[in-house]
């Protein structure tokens, strides 16, 4: 297992690397001067000057990016032309809010979207499926943005019964979590109908049902075990895409996570952060990637290592 997980690793490697570079082209090939933008349009040019100088701008491309590469390997993102706070401490306080939205988002997803899909899978063409098929349709199709606004005018504004904004009790972590889950719990729902419906037609599936065992049983131990390998990949990628998701829900619900620095730091043209905010949720997407591919064997037997 060892040496798949190293392999795999190995092969994350050009990813990384990839990543890497985009972000540090962003504010080098963004029209005009990173320097101007960094100083303001009204900034003097001694003033422009030294940001060149302090950034490493007024050095040779493949300079620059190596010392960028090698500040990495450092831990060292740079300084927040905002706040001169260090980026890493920055990072370090949001990304765990980002994280723990994003896990709620997707355990949404799982809690509502497989039970929704293995029924949808049994009830075929009956109102049961044609109803998950609408939700699920409704789901994807709807802007997070926009279903957030009605959440937080109904469940808070007129009932009251969640808090509008921010971050602190439970209670702050239910409507964005929802809300971010909403197209991810659709997803996963199709997938996991999709899935089933494949396994049930199956000749264990068949075979189980001739020696006699319950429904339920080979609904559980038998077709679903089978179904997930496509919905635990669906899964992962999906939770990659809460992470960057997670912008516009962060900006909507007023979360300090990473998504809501992200937008504050575009705004402000801080983009030491905005480069150390993007390269974060990259590399996240790549490691829970990784990690879905050590899961296969923890749910199908016959997945081995080698």
């Amino acid at each position: 297992m060892f040496q798949y997980f190293l392999r795999r690793a190995l092969v994350a490697v050009p990813a990384v690397l990839g990543v890497i570079v985009i972000v540090f082209a962003m504010v080098r090939l963004a029209p005009g001067d990173p320097a101007i933008l960094l100083a303001g349009e009204f900034a003097d040019q001694q003033t422009v000057e030294r940001i060149r100088v302090r950034f490493g701008l007024d050095r040779p491309m493949p300079e620059q990016f190596a010392l960028f590469v090698g500040n990495l390997a450092q831990g060292d993102l740079g300084r927040s032309t905002r706040t001169n706070r260090l980026v890493i401490n920055d990072i370090r306080e949001r990304f765990p809010n980002t994280l723990e939205l994003a896990f709620a988002a997707i355990v949404v997803a799982f809690a509502i979207g497989i039970p929704a899909g293995v029924i949808s899978a049994l009830k075929r063409n009956t109102w049961a499926d044609a109803a998950v098929t609408f939700f699920a349709l409704l789901g994807v199709s709807m802007p997070v943005f926009w279903f957030g606004l009605l959440a937080i005018l109904y469940f808070s504004v007129q009932l009251g019964w969640f808090p509008v904004s921010g971050r602190g009790t439970f209670g702050h972590l239910i409507l964005p979590a929802i809300t971010l889950g909403v197209s991810s719990t659709a997803i996963i729902a199709r997938m996991t109908r999709s899935a089933m419906l494949e396994v049930l037609d199956q000749d264990f599936v068949r075979t189980a049902r001739a020696k006699g065992l319950q429904g339920r049983l080979i609904v559980v131990k038998h077709a679903l075990r089978n179904a997930l390998i496509p919905v635990v990949t669906i899964g992962g990628l999906e939770f990659g895409n809460l992470m960057a998701g997670a912008v516009l829900t962060e900006t909507v619900f007023n979360w300090p996570g990473i998504g809501r620095l992200l937008v504050d730091s575009i705004l402000a043209r801080d983009y030491p952060v905005v480069q150390a905010s993007v390269l974060v949720i990259a590399l996240t997407f790549i490691v829970v990637n990784l990690l879905v591919d050590l899961v296969y064997g923890a749910i199908d037997p016959r997945i081995r290592y080698d």
